[in-house]
């Protein structure tokens, strides 16, 4: 049986005991049952895991001792910047989900042209959060135990004036180069991948005069959230650890 994975923003070191934050106790305590003594796996985000048992398990406030630091590297080599146009409905969950339990190491929300989502100030925050979330889950379910970067969400203009030594790549079907033939790049690479409907062609143009490669995902055309999972896995199964 699969020992259960958490995330804590809670410091970790062997031999203390902690008490976990609300949202993992209730889940441990209500949701899965555990008992006292029962063994957990513990992350915070700094690169290792730790092994744990359950003390005293409470709805609100579950206590457990931590065992020991168990340090594994389940980072990709290939360093990966998801920027992915907004979506509605679902879809933008699924698309970061799969982008974390495949290994990128940052994600910008982006809003470009074709974006039909409009909210106030404080739902793009409450959005923020809820990326958050799902992001924690996919790094608690794929073992990974670094946590992605999700940067605040941008427009697109905004997006493509940012530096980076990355090489920049924009999804763009009918474009005379593949994503399968780019080479490796040191650095890796910044991905920009359209929400439905894709980029205008505007957008495509400004973005290739600054500097991005426009690259074709072949004859089909995909959905944004599969687009966005596909794309990233052709890039770490030629360049990074698939």
């Amino acid at each position: 049986m699969r020992i259960p994975r958490f995330y804590t923003t809670q410091a970790l070191q062997a031999d203390d005991e902690i008490t976990l934050e609300e949202s993992v106790s209730h889940y441990i305590s209500t949701v899965l049952r555990l008992r006292e003594n029962a063994p957990i796996v513990l992350f915070n985000g700094n690169g290792a895991d730790y092994t744990a048992d359950v003390v005293a398990p409470h709805k609100k406030q579950t206590k457990v001792v931590i065992n020991a630091q168990i340090s594994l590297n389940v980072e990709s080599p290939l360093q990966i910047h998801l920027a992915q146009g907004v979506s509605k409905g679902d879809r933008m969950d699924y698309a970061l989900q799969k982008a974390v339990e495949l290994g990128v190491s940052e994600i910008t929300p982006v809003l470009t042209e074709f974006c039909n989502v409009k909210l106030s100030q404080e739902r793009w925050e409450k959005k923020h959060e809820q990326w958050q979330k799902i992001i924690i889950g996919a790094c608690e379910q794929s073992q990974r135990n670094c946590i992605p970067s999700l940067h605040p969400a941008m427009t697109f203009g905004q997006f493509i004036k940012v530096s980076t030594l990355q090489k920049r790549i924009i999804l763009a079907p009918g474009s005379q180069t593949y994503l399968s033939g780019l080479a490796r790049h040191p650095q890796g690479f910044q991905l920009l991948v359209g929400p439905e409907g894709g980029f205008s062609e505007q957008e495509v143009y400004t973005a290739e005069q600054i500097g991005y490669t426009a690259v074709n995902m072949g004859p089909r055309i995909l959905r944004t959230e599969t687009a966005a999972a596909t794309s990233i896995a052709v890039l770490q199964a030629l360049h990074g650890d698939l």
